[in-house]
């Protein structure tokens, strides 16, 4: 049997105006995140370097007892296509099929799950602009060594209560 890469990645909690720390509803997102992640058999938890990630994460890990949480600089908030080095480092870290089993939980940016449904459905630089993810929005795509990336969900707010699934989306866009 073919090892998967099951990668979720979700995008920070809303944060303060200041981006140093969350927002109340933040923290909320942050904590429904953790427990709706409870039952997955996460192996790993990597964040970005920023405040709001890192904060994110903690939340997230307190639900997540014995798996290990560490910093990743490649989760950084950057524009992917202006940075191509650092776009083809994250990607390399983070995806293509495992020798082993794995299920990863990446709290990164907007931007950079952008970035990974881009790449995983082979999809020109330009189109991860249009993908804008919700505050704790969940994305899972999967990777094996015989068949190209699985999109499994995008941006799934399930967890979520309705008057916190939107944040973090233009007010234009948000239902």
């Amino acid at each position: 049997m073919t090892a998967v890469r099951h990668l979720w990645i979700a995008r920070h909690a809303e944060a303060t105006r200041d981006q140093s720390g969350l927002s109340e509803a933040g923290e909320r997102q942050a904590t429904l995140l953790g427990r709706r992640l409870a039952g997955v058999p996460l192996t790993a938890v990597s964040h970005g370097p920023l405040p709001r990630a890192v904060r994110t994460a903690a939340l997230v890990s307190a639900h997540l007892p014995g798996v290990p949480v560490r910093p990743a600089a490649e989760l950084d908030d950057r524009i992917p296509d202006e940075e191509p080095a650092a776009s083809a480092a994250m990607i390399a870290r983070f995806a293509g099929p495992p020798s082993v089993e794995t299920h990863e939980l990446l709290i990164t940016h907007a931007f950079q799950v952008g970035w990974f449904v881009r790449d995983a459905l082979g999809a020109p630089d330009e189109r991860w602009q249009s993908l804008l993810p919700c505050n704790t929005g969940l994305t899972l795509i999967r990777y094996r060594r015989d068949r190209p990336p699985q999109l499994i969900m995008y941006n799934d707010v399930t967890h979520l209560p309705p008057e916190l699934q939107w944040t973090g989306m233009p007010v234009e866009l948000r239902p």
